[in-house]
């Protein structure tokens, strides 16, 4: 495909793209497929000789499309909202086309230095406070993640290191093997999974928190295990503070948790990957009091924000802190302005090495939608999930589990758990809508998350009258 062609296919290929987007509310939001469905579809080697453009298109809607579960459909509320825009498109065709891997400022000094500015000017509509912005010469910073979890992961690996030097600088007789063996993390019990995950790889204990009535980790709970664990000897370390729970969207009262964090010397992080995108709205902010206690905070633009996957940001307040638990420097990988103090390699701040040119999705974004077209957007979801709430209170059948803050709704049948397991295989088994559970205590709970760009009054309330029909019909076979 030389340069002419491109042009023609690049044509055809947004006409499909934008076409795809226009009719989504048309498809299917589930596939009907079972699993291995693809293989008998595509032969078993790849084309001694290339294919025609044509048929490949044909192949995407004949074999891919049967089996795509629709995440931008008005009729998806699974799961949480993962973030698509048509700048953010643009900006990942760019991102392609340049194709560099900024592992440092040399490979590539635009995708160091706009990566440096846009997680400045996102800490900014976030309102962080100054030490979590590199600035022209400040000590923090940000880092574009691929997600959430690796940004946990790389917030406990930092803070297992500096823990181990601090106890070694004290104690030079200490073996690293003796700390890790003593080192404790602490979640809440609400934590997303991928927070046990990384104690796991991590190689520390990691200990869940009992969360309080409103499935909050309250800082007595933390401070009552922390005690009983520093009685044992063991050494408490790191703890994260989850804004916006998986299951129910909960906040941890960091006003409590992170004054102990501090007095403790524990290193403490803020997972705040779907909520955090709210908090550019003025009323949505004091969410997030209590940040200045952190040491390390994270959200998914990608998830809420209309930056498209991937792209979890992150914020240390030492950037030291980070870089200095992974820095590597063979010399291939050296350049002259390294030690200049005036550019990062963002090498040292992540688990792969190579970076592709993600916040070109970030500038693309805020510069076509603006700080008030992203908080106009949230705040229609924020409407859109009081709108399905109230819809709920008006029938006594149901009950709600959570209280509604953001765009997540959790709810149930009165009744149980057996009963709304039914109702959900229901919901998903007639594929006009697509929910995901939880378990919130002994409940078996329904989640009814605002996720579609495209998502308006009209479909939240084709999708109640849909739940309600089918718990109708349910509720009626069961007293048959």
């Amino acid at each position: 495909m030389n340069s002419s062609e491109f042009r023609r296919r690049g044509k055809e290929m947004t006409d499909f793209v934008a076409d795809y987007l226009d009719g989504i509310e048309g498809r299917q939001v589930y596939p009907n497929v079972q699993p291995g469905y693809l293989r008998s579809l595509v032969p078993s080697t790849a084309p001694e000789e290339p294919d025609a453009f044509e048929d490949i298109i044909n192949d995407v809607e004949r074999i891919i499309m049967p089996g795509v579960t629709h995440w931008h459909s008005p009729y998806f509320f699974a799961y949480f909202p993962s973030a698509n825009s048509y700048p953010a498109m643009l900006a990942d065709m760019l991102c392609g086309a340049i194709g560099c891997i900024g592992f440092s400022w040399a490979a590539s000094p635009a995708c160091t230095e706009l990566e440096t500015v846009m997680m400045d000017w996102l800490g900014k509509m976030l309102k962080l406070p100054e030490a979590f912005l590199a600035g022209e010469a400040g000590e923090g910073g940000g880092v574009i993640q691929g997600s959430a979890s690796e940004a946990t992961l790389m917030a406990l690996l930092a803070a297992r290191t500096k823990v181990t030097r601090r106890l070694q600088a004290a104690s030079p007789g200490l073996t690293q093997g003796a700390i890790m063996d003593k080192l404790v993390a602490y979640s809440s019990d609400q934590a997303h999974s991928s927070v046990e995950r990384a104690g796991l790889i991590g190689g520390v204990k990691l200990k869940a928190i009992p969360s309080d009535g409103k499935f909050a980790m309250r800082g007595s709970a933390l401070q009552e295990a922390m005690e009983r664990d520093k009685a044992e000897g063991l050494i408490p370390f790191f703890v994260v503070a989850t804004l916006g729970t998986t299951s129910c969207c909960s906040f941890d009262s960091l006003l409590e948790v992170g004054p102990i964090c501090n007095k403790e010397d524990m290193w403490l992080h803020i997972d705040a990957a779907y909520a955090g995108s709210s908090f550019i709205c003025p009323e949505f902010r004091h969410l997030l009091n209590g940040v200045e206690f952190a040491d390390s905070f994270n959200f998914n633009p990608h998830k809420w924000m209309l930056v498209n996957f991937d792209c979890s940001a992150m914020w240390v307040k030492k950037r030291t802190d980070l870089i200095g638990a992974f820095k590597l420097d063979p010399v291939y990988l050296k350049h002259s302005h390294q030690d200049s103090g005036l550019i990062t390699d963002y090498r040292h701040w992540q688990l792969p090495l190579g970076r592709r040119f993600r916040s070109l999705k970030m500038w693309f974004v805020f510069r076509m939608y603006g700080i008030k077209g992203l908080q106009a957007y949230i705040r229609k979801h924020v409407q859109l999930a009081h709108e399905f709430e109230h819809l709920l209170h008006q029938d006594p059948r149901f009950e709600i589990c959570a209280e509604v803050t953001l765009g997540l709704v959790c709810f149930r049948l009165k009744g149980s758990n057996k009963l709304n397991e039914a109702l959900l295989e229901r919901i998903n088994g007639t594929k006009k809508i697509h929910l995901v559970p939880c378990h919130l205590r002994d409940k078996f709970v329904l989640r009814f998350a605002i996720c579609s760009r495209t998502v308006e009054s009209a479909h939240v309330r084709l999708a109640w009258e849909h739940i309600s029909q089918l718990a109708s019909d349910l509720l009626g076979a069961e007293k048959e």
